[in-house]
């Protein structure tokens, strides 16, 4: 439970909608994924707010494909 609290910590961010969308990954994708998403999505959350934003609503695209699946998780939330 310790890696889960972790995470809930990194998922603490300056943008409210930021603070939902991975709080409600978190909560409900995070645990049934594999761990080649598990850390291409701690990845994700080493990425600053406004990039991680334009990466989650689309309107950049990211260069990883490693990532792709875990983006259209996130999009979904």
């Amino acid at each position: 439970m310790s890696e889960i609290n972790r995470l809930r910590w990194k998922c603490r961010r300056g943008m409210l909608e930021l603070d939902l969308v991975l709080n409600q990954f978190l909560e409900q994708d995070y645990l049934a994924m594999d761990s080649t998403s598990k850390q291409a999505f701690e990845t994700l959350l080493e990425a600053g707010d406004e990039e991680l934003w334009t990466l989650i609503t689309g309107e950049a695209a990211s260069a990883a494909p490693e990532l792709q699946a875990v983006m259209e998780r996130l999009r979904a939330c």
